[in-house]
């Protein structure tokens, strides 16, 4: 009898989730912090009716989450703590209609985005994730 779980093509699928959901925060944290500065993105979160501080705290919170996607630390948790920010930005671009390239961008990016950190956090971690400081 094995003690340690058997790799399916379903565990690698859930790594290669696990993974792009990962680059995409940390690409949207990256935009924020060198495209339009963490001080211009305060200003259009201000600028939508959310408080400008609340800027620093999403920057943050995509960048941590970007990095233990791609490594594979609490996955579920992470991607959990994410959906709030998806949801917020699904307000702000509500009103912009379908398609993320109308102006203002569309609402179904936020929303695609949230479900599949729901369909992460119902996966897992994956292959080749660190848990509990081990490389599994």
């Amino acid at each position: 009898m094995s003690l340690t779980k058997p790799t399916t093509s379903a565990t690698y699928a859930a790594t290669v989730l696990r993974i792009a959901l990962g680059v995409m925060y940390l690409a949207h944290a990256g935009l924020k912090l060198f495209v339009f500065t963490l001080a211009g993105t305060a200003k259009f979160f201000a600028s939508v009716g959310f408080p400008g501080w609340s800027a620093y705290g999403v920057f943050g919170a995509e960048a941590a989450a970007g990095i233990l996607l791609v490594v594979g630390w609490r996955t579920r948790w992470v991607t959990l703590a994410l959906i709030p920010v998806l949801l917020g930005a699904l307000t702000v671009h509500w009103g912009n209609g379908w398609v993320f390239t109308a102006p203002g961008g569309g609402w179904e990016y936020p929303l695609f985005l949230a479900v599949v950190s729901v369909a992460s956090a119902l996966l897992g971690d994956g292959a080749f994730a660190i848990r509990r400081g081990q490389l599994e």
